[in-house]
């Protein structure tokens, strides 16, 4: 029966029960009987090695066979060893060599077989003593050769992979079941060593449930190592390929406790029940070496009476050497010689840390040239800690500075500098260098009889030094941002920490190898930093400290946490323009544009992810020509700078002012002083004049600076707009309704040419495709209070009272031209009337607005009359001496600051 048709039969298999002898029962794919120990060394020249460490066998090697059976043993075993030429070739009789397990110099010394040139596969067969024993299992075999080849291999794969699955299982115990983290921690480790896919659903149940499901052996399923599979095909060459097509695929599922490689066992056992004589019946064995000893388990009890077992016990194949594939983990990693324990991640060879067949391993230090070389450290295999581990603890304390190379002393030439009778060349002593901080080391071992050499590993021997960030981290709040932290060395490091602004601890950092490091010139790896700065951690200073193995102080870096950026998508400039916008987002975050020499700063806030930059006021227009290719220099408030290109566009329409009207609406007293004032009540008309055409879907903007009110007007009836001519538009503005009662600040306009109507042809400007021109300076929008009257006593040195409303729209009040002594009035003042100082001029006075407080303003009130006295003359008793003196009024002296009446 063929292996895929093997491979596809069900389970389970069939329970006799009794004392019959039965091939397989209801868990025939479990070995989880212990069966004898037999002792094996291979000699090969020199030098012996005990069976555990033996992954093959070459022709001319010498095995020694001690069955280690117990003295109260009652059955004589025969033991046969069988040496196989693949499945086509039977062996020659002279390949099977009978040793006698019961007889006392087998029990007290052995056997010592050699293995022939030609053979290819070693199989030993444990029978019990009968009748022609020897001969009936020689026919067996000779007549039947593929059958036990197929056994051979199949049963060094199973044994591989059982002992990747019980490595898991030891090592998983390890770690403590209450610690989730790190049970996964240490099983992606195991997983990634033994070459081993875990149950991913046992980390989903809770805690104590965790280690349970991972130690039951059916959830995990083996991968395809590599090793075990290069060292399958090497056991599967020559003509027994042609029996076998893979040999280490397990995909096959199951029940019972090694569901892992049920595969290969379904198969191992079916084809050993089909082999069977009229005295014997053969079941398989697993081996699980240890030093000498052939540890095996059995699947099935073997049987005594007729047909009786017989035990098939596979050797290494008879085969090159495949040594393993050792590999870094990480390409970057750096091990670190100071850490108290030191681990190599190392994958790709499950063998190595699931048997004992790789010895003797060993990392060994390259030293620089001259320097004294430094001893081999020993390496054990832990697939609990991911890798190699250093053993010894002096490794880290025999580090040193480097002595000066030793040289031979050389005798000059006669005539040459240092000579004797000349001058010496130099007296200026030899420094020693320093020691690297970074070396290498490469691992060495042994694979059975052969040596090899595994991948070179970068190390770092002294703490590293000179600490700074690569410059372009920047770390942005808000976000998860990394930092790149470079040094003379950086895989020293076990902790970072950050003290964020805003934060009371410090925050413990992850950190790892960059994984894309620019170090061609043999630096250091950067370490990346991962810094998890959420919306509770404000901009500013950011201060690290870094720890280090074999530094007790702390290494110090201090850095600034941003804001988000301003991202800009696009800039808009043109020829001879004294302003320029910026498109895109985070625009507030910007301090001034630098083109050049010229300096843009902005003018008010950004709207509609657009913001607008102007040159001073009086700065004459810059010399920006079409099609000048410039840079733009953005800085940002927090002291960050971007660049970006730009290219000078088309020059905006001409447009001027030529006539300004100012109708006030409403009665006001107050008149102002600044031309370009422009009452809230107020009504504006005011022309414009531009050589291009008006065409008729022209709009004027008007809006504050800061682009916080905006209007715009057109030709539509009651839009505001109306065409003199077609270059000359009178345009009407109603502040208070246009903008409302809390409208103030200057005002500019600006004339936009949509799309459909740009006569010059002029390249788009706006996001619609309209060409705006220049803002132009219109003007300043103030609110007035009311004021009524103003009700003053006869001596000049006494306050007067002010009637009105709205004396919260006024900054101070002064009774004289030259505000020598004003009074301020109160924030959010909302009286009725308000004390002020004598006016010095009747009743005019001089008030500076809060809208516009440059210009001193004046008001002329009326005069309110005094309320009349009422005097009871019966009633009003007299007055004596001393009331009258007391009841006397002093003088009042005016005061420095406006007293509110309410």
């Amino acid at each position: 029966m063929g292996l895929l048709r093997l491979r596809q039969l069900a389970l389970p298999f069939l329970l006799f029960a009794g004392l019959q002898a039965v091939p397989m029962h209801a868990d025939g794919n479990r070995f989880d009987l212990t069966g004898p120990k037999i002792d094996v060394r291979v000699t090969r020249g020199t030098e012996s090695l005990d069976i555990a460490h033996v992954p093959n066998l070459k022709g001319g090697d010498k095995l020694w066979l001690h069955p280690d059976l117990p003295p109260t043993q009652s059955v004589h075993y025969l033991l046969i060893c069988v040496f196989l030429r693949g499945t086509t070739n039977p062996p020659p009789e002279d390949w099977f060599i009978r040793i006698e397990t019961w007889n006392k110099k087998v029990r007290a010394e052995g056997a010592f077989v050699t293995v022939p040139d030609e053979a290819q596969q070693v199989v030993l067969l444990l029978a019990p003593e009968t009748g022609g024993d020897f001969s009936t299992l020689k026919s067996a075999v000779r007549g039947r050769p593929g059958v036990f080849v197929r056994a051979q291999q199949d049963l060094i794969e199973a044994s591989f992979e059982q002992q990747r699955i019980e490595k898991y299982m030891a090592s998983i115990r390890r770690v403590p079941s209450a610690d989730s983290k790190d049970l996964q921690k240490h099983s992606d480790m195991l997983a990634r060593t033994l070459a081993l896919k875990p149950n991913e659903d046992c980390f989903k149940r809770q805690v104590d449930m965790q280690f349970t499901c991972l130690t039951q052996t059916g959830s995990q399923m083996l991968l395809d190592d590599g090793h075990g599979q290069t060292i399958a095909q090497r056991l599967s060459n020559g003509n027994s390929s042609d029996f076998i097509n893979q040999v280490s695929y397990t995909g096959v599922g199951g029940a019972g406790l090694y569901s892992a490689y049920v595969g290969a066992i379904v198969d191992l056992v079916r084809l050993m029940s089909n082999i069977h004589s009229a005295q014997y019946q053969y079941i398989p064995a697993i081996s699980f070496p240890q030093g000498s000893s052939l540890n095996l388990r059995l699947n099935t009890p073997p049987s005594f009476h007729n047909p009786k077992s017989v035990i098939v016990i596979a050797l290494p194949a008879v085969t090159p050497s495949v040594t393993p594939p050792l590999r870094l983990s990480d390409p970057n990693q750096v091990t670190c010689l100071l850490q108290p324990n030191v681990t190599i991640p190392i994958e790709g060879a499950p063998l190595v840390f699931s048997t004992a067949l790789s010895h003797d391993m060993v990392l060994h230090l390259n030293t620089p040239p001259g320097a004294p070389k430094e001893a081999d450290i020993p390496l054990a295999a832990d697939a609990y800690q991911g890798g190699l581990v250093l053993q010894g603890s002096d490794f880290a304390s025999r580090r040193h500075e480097l002595p000066v190379p030793a040289e031979s002393p050389k005798i000059p030439a006669l005539g040459t500098p240092g000579a004797p009778g000349q001058k010496p060349a130099s007296d200026k002593p030899i420094t020693p260098q320093p020691e690297p901080v970074i070396l290498t080391g490469s691992i060495q071992g042994k694979w059975g009889f052969d040596t090899f050499t595994g991948p070179n590993v970068t190390l770092q021997q002294l703490p590293g030094g000179d600490w700074h960030i690569v410059p372009g981290s920047n770390l942005i709040t808000g976000t998860t941002s990394n930092l790149l932290l470079s040094a003379t060395g950086t895989g020293c490091v076990h902790r970072i920490t950050a003290q964020p602004t805003g934060m009371k601890s410090p925050l413990q950092l992850e950190f790892k190898p960059d994984q894309h490091p620019d170090n061609a010139d043999g630096s250091a790896i950067p370490l990346a930093v991962t810094l998890p700065l959420n919306e509770s951690h404000t901009a500013g200073d950011l201060h690290l400290e870094i720890q280090q193995y074999g530094q007790p102080k702390s290494d110090t870096l201090s850095t600034r946490t941003y804001s988000a950026p301003a991202e800009i998508t696009e800039i808009e400039m043109h020829a001879a323009d004294r302003a320029i916008r910026l498109r895109g987002k985070n625009l507030d975050t910007i301090s001034h544009v630098d083109v050049g020499d010229l300096v843009f700063k902005p003018k008010g806030s950004a709207q509609d992810n657009t913001l607008r930059l102007a040159l001073p006021d009086g700065a004459p227009a810059p010399s920006t020509k079409v099609d000048d290719d410039l840079t733009a220099s953005i800085k940002l408030n927090d002291g960050r700078v971007l660049t970006q290109p730009l290219t000078v566009t088309a020059p905006r329409p001409s447009v001027s002012i030529i006539s300004r009207n100012i109708e006030a609406g409403g009665d006001s007293n107050i008149t102002l002083t600044d031309k370009d004032d422009l009452p809230l009540a107020s009504h504006l008309t005011f022309t414009l004049k531009s050589k291009a055409s008006f065409p008729r879907n022209v709009l004027v903007e008007v809006e504050t600076l800061d682009s916080t009110l905006h209007a715009t007007l057109s030709l539509a009836p009651s839009g505001g707009l109306l065409l003199q001519d077609p270059h000359t538009v009178v345009a009407t503005l109603d502040p208070s309704r246009s903008f409302g009662p809390s409208a103030f600040g200057a005002l500019h306009a600006r004339i936009v040419f949509p799309a459909k109507g740009n006569p010059e042809g002029k390249s788009d400007s706006d996001a619609d495709g309209s060409v705006t021109s220049d803002w132009i300076p219109l003007v300043t929008l103030v609110r007035l209070p009311v004021l009524t009257g103003i009700q003053c006593p006869t001596d000049m040195t006494q306050n007067c009272t002010v009637s009105g409303s709205a004396f919260f729209l006024v900054d101070s009040i002064s009774n004289d031209p030259a505000f020598a002594n004003p009074a301020p009035v109160p924030d959010g003042y909302t009286g009725n009337t308000i004390t002020v100082p004598h006016p010095t001029n009747g009743t005019t006075l001089f008030l500076k607005l809060r809208d516009h407080p440059v210009p001193i303003d004046s008001a002329t009130l009326p005069v309110i009359a005094a309320p009349a006295q009422h005097h009871a003359a019966t009633h009003k008793p007299a007055a004596t001496p001393a009331a009258e003196k007391e009841a006397k009024p002093t003088p009042a002296t005016p005061p420095a600051t406006a007293t509110a009446t309410k």
